[in-house]
């Protein structure tokens, strides 16, 4: 099923074999909308059809890397764990506890306290991956959220994390596919 309110996204996404049931509403068609409110409307759309699903996946068509695979196993952690949610997260290359933020150029620590601490000694820190959101329906219409206190971490490499927004990030991908695809055939 894909969520939009353009003509020629249904189209490709129609002709594709995908599934465009009702339009995505004018109020959350903008850069403003979150992914959250998409997927309520989604979910409430299918209900007035007297269609409920108890679990969902969203996947971004901004996510190259995303395999069946994944899916599956993000799939078996979530009906296994009794989690709300399983998402894909990838761990910065650096302790994120030494970040700096400019401000007219000038540098200063977001954390000062951590300045003298050893990168060594910092916790890791991770982030959304930006690939998919796999989750349990009744407790995400109950909140609105996404990423609650029952939500499982599915860690991925940083290889196969690339979000597509800008022509760096798609020449980003291709290296990173290369990386990946080197040697197999």
């Amino acid at each position: 099923m894909v969520s939009t309110d353009d003509d020629e996204i249904a189209d490709i996404a129609q002709t594709e074999g995908a599934k465009v049931p009702f339009r995505r509403s004018k109020e959350l068609s903008d850069d403003h909308a979150t992914t959250a409110q998409v997927l309520d409307e989604v979910l409430r759309e299918y209900e007035t059809g007297v269609r409920t699903f108890e679990y969902a996946c969203c996947l971004y068509p901004t996510a190259p890397f995303v395999t069946a695979e994944r899916l599956r196993e993000a799939f078996s952690q979530l009906r296994e764990s009794g989690a709300e949610a399983v998402i894909p997260v990838a761990c910065f290359s650096f302790p994120i506890w030494r970040a700096f933020q400019m401000d007219g150029g000038r540098l200063s620590y977001v954390w000062p306290e951590n300045a003298h601490l050893r990168s060594q000694d910092l916790p890791p820190a991770c982030h959304d991956a930006g690939q998919f959101y796999f989750f349990r329906t009744t407790p995400f219409l109950g909140t609105g959220q996404l990423v609650g206190p029952n939500t499982i971490g599915l860690e991925v490499d940083e290889l196969e994390v690339q979000d597509i927004d800008t022509e760096q990030d798609w020449q980003l991908a291709e290296l990173k596919y290369r990386l990946m695809t080197e040697g197999k055939h």
